[in-house]
């Protein structure tokens, strides 16, 4: 198979993404942490283990997938990345981006809470969530137009989530080759209002797949940095949005 044929392939899984790694709290660590421990605690038996939740450490926003199948093309992946620094940039206003997580949904094409196979906390930026989608766009856009990118992807749009769960990582699923549901209505009844905390996106990563860092994220093969947090300003802007949120309630 060329690389073209496998690029394009059905059958040949995505290597790398464009990662947002999601810089957390102490306090959300802890709150994702619980938040395992309850559900495999209390959904025994409904095709749950502690293999489909996804490692805080590893929380991220998915920008784009990508199949990058040779050196050339994962080098070429890298160089697109870091020429729209200054745009991603200019994107975000030179401003930092923190972002809310709340709640819980599933995929919209990957099931329902009775056969769910993704779950993921939907996300609220402060200040509003335009300049992340304007940022993210400049990087879609860079690598539809270096001819990295799945027609189908290229076509499917933009939708930012933080993924909590995944069937497709259970060990079942590794080792019988198929993606089995599970039952997500208990967990949506008790925690599908659930606030998970705020954090900050310092960077983009373009990051390979099932490969991890010192750090326990996934290998990074490229970053570009976004702007920085201003020493002090994650608390105070935490401290506004929560006043926000509980005037409007």
């Amino acid at each position: 198979m060329s690389t073209s044929q496998a690029i394009k392939s059905k059958n040949v899984g995505y290597t790398h993404f464009v990662s947002l790694p999601l810089t957390l709290p102490d306090e959300m660590v802890t709150k994702l942490n619980n938040f395992k421990n309850s559900v495999l605690q209390t959904n025994k038996g409904l095709g749950i283990d502690k293999s489909i939740f996804i490692k805080p450490n590893t929380l991220h926003l998915t920008v784009q997938m990508l199949k990058l199948w040779n050196t050339n093309r994962i080098e070429a992946a890298a160089d697109v990345l870091r020429r729209v620094s200054t745009k991603v940039m200019d994107a975000l206003e030179r401003r930092p981006v923190y972002i809310r997580l709340k709640g819980l949904q599933c995929m919209p094409d990957r099931g329902t809470p009775p056969k769910a196979y993704v779950v993921h906390a939907p996300l609220e930026v402060i200040g509003g969530i335009d300049r992340l989608k304007r940022a993210c766009q400049v990087i879609v856009d860079a690598f539809v137009e270096a001819g990295l990118v799945l027609e189908k992807d290229a076509n499917r749009g933009l939708l930012l989530h933080a993924t909590l769960m995944n069937a497709g990582n259970s060990k079942s699923s590794k080792t019988s080759g198929k993606t089995e549901p599970f039952d997500a209505r208990t967990i949506f009844a008790q925690y599908g209002s659930e606030e998970w905390g705020e954090c900050y996106i310092r960077e983009a990563h373009l990051s390979q797949r099932f490969v991890y860092d010192g750090n326990g994220y996934f290998h990074c093969c490229a970053s570009i940095p976004f702007p920085e947090e201003k020493q002090g300003a994650f608390p105070m802007m935490k401290n506004f949005f929560q006043k926000m949120f509980s005037t409007a309630k």
